[in-house]
């Protein structure tokens, strides 16, 4: 009797989107409510990571790195004058899991590229091995405090202007991260000497951005980590593990 609850329990647990267990034992990352892609699903990539911010208030770096997150975009800063408060703390404790990090950089749209470009580097130290800086490109639509929405063309020139300082900066090419419907309304395809993180939940990159090279992709928003309470995002990076550490290699100086 005790052995079947027991089995109906894990059942439950598992149906529920736990965290899994390896056949070692070893819990690894799981999801809440996850997504039947059509295509190539996440699970087969060989390199995940996670992205975190104000919200994950605890994230147990050491057990998230057992659990097979092998790298971390950590908000550092948005707009000109906002550095995320859990930023130091989750840039250190990264680090001395061994997670490879990098910070990224929320655009606000009513303040000059220039000032936002000089937060970033004023936050963000220059850190050997750290992953290359990002730039987040999405709309706000329910910022209390700016609601301009310009155009294409200004967006893609503002965006150079940042990308330029950041990478003269760190002496890397940054990422850019976005979202579907803002590649489509700013015409982000025309970035095409910059690599892409790119979030869809309910395609493949593929299908929501055709045509368009990728590096990492955020597939979910409700992934579960042991030790770390909520939802939190999780990527994968494209490419085999030989790949990653070629990548690594060349890119996070």
């Amino acid at each position: 009797m005790r052995r079947a609850f027991l089995l109906i329990c894990l059942l439950i647990l598992s149906a529920c989107g736990a965290p899994s267990s390896d056949p070692g034992g070893r819990t690894t990352i799981g999801d809440r409510d996850p997504v039947n892609f059509r295509g190539r699903a996440p699970s087969s990539f060989a390199v995940r990571g996670i992205d975190v911010a104000r919200f994950q208030k605890k994230v147990d770096w050491a057990r998230a790195r057992k659990a097979g997150v092998e790298f971390a975009f950590i908000k550092a800063t948005e707009g000109g004058d906002l550095r995320d408060p859990m930023f130091r703390t989750h840039w250190r404790g990264a680090q001395r899991a061994g997670v490879r990090r990098g910070a990224y950089h929320f655009y606000y749209f009513c303040t000059p590229p220039e000032v936002q470009a000089r937060w970033f580097i004023r936050t963000v130290p220059k850190t050997a091995g750290a992953l290359p800086p990002v730039l987040d490109m999405e709309w706000n639509p329910f910022s209390p405090t700016c609601q301009r929405r310009p155009t294409g063309q200004i967006v893609r020139g503002e965006m150079r202007v940042f990308l330029e300082m950041v990478e003269r900066h760190y002496g890397q090419k940054p990422i850019i991260y976005t979202t579907p419907g803002f590649y489509d309304d700013a015409g982000l395809g025309a970035f095409s000497d910059y690599e892409f993180w790119l979030r869809t939940t309910a395609k493949t990159p593929r299908e929501a951005y055709p045509g368009q090279s990728w590096r990492f992709w955020q597939y979910t928003a409700t992934g579960i980590l042991p030790g770390t309470p909520g939802d939190v995002d999780i990527n994968v990076f494209n490419g085999s593990r030989d790949f990653w550490e070629s990548w690594l290699s060349q890119r996070a100086r």
